[in-house]
C-alpha cells in the first residue's frame, strides 16, 4: 500500500531531523564533522519534555509553545549557545530541532 502525502509528513519530519544537521556538519565542520553532527543530533534531547505531557504523544499537538523546552525562553537559551564556539553545534542542533518542529506545526494547521 502506498503512503499518501499526509502519512509521509511524520517520516519526512524525522528524516529532516537527521539530514539537516548532517548537511550542516559536513558543510561547516569538515575536520570535525562527526563531532559536530553528534552534538547537533543531541538537540533531540529537548524532546524529553514530551514526557511531562498527558498524553505523552498527541498526533495533532504542536510542540512549540506547549512543551517547556519548546518555548520562547528556552529558544533564547539555544540562541545564546551560538556564542561560545564549543557550544555552537549544540545550539545549532537545538535551533534546527525547534525550527523543524515549528514547520511541522504549520503543516498541521
Amino acid at each position: 500500500m502506498l503512503l499518501t502525502g499526509i502519512e509521509l509528513l511524520p517520516v519526512l519530519h524525522l528524516v529532516l531531523h537527521v539530514a539537516v544537521p548532517a548537511v550542516i556538519a559536513f558543510a561547516f565542520y569538515p575536520e570535525r564533522r562527526r563531532w559536530a553532527f553528534l552534538w547537533m543530533l543531541a538537540g533531540w534531547l529537548i524532546d524529553v519534555d514530551h514526557l511531562l505531557a498527558d498524553p505523552v504523544y498527541a498526533p495533532g499537538r504542536c510542540s512549540i509553545g506547549f512543551h517547556p523546552l519548546h518555548t520562547a525562553p528556552a529558544i533564547l537559551v539555544y540562541l545564546l549557545l551560538l556564542l561560545p564556539r564549543r557550544a555552537r553545534p549544540l545550539g545549532i542542533g537545538l535551533l534546527i530541532h525547534v525550527l523543524l518542529d515549528a514547520i511541522d506545526c504549520e503543516t498541521m494547521a
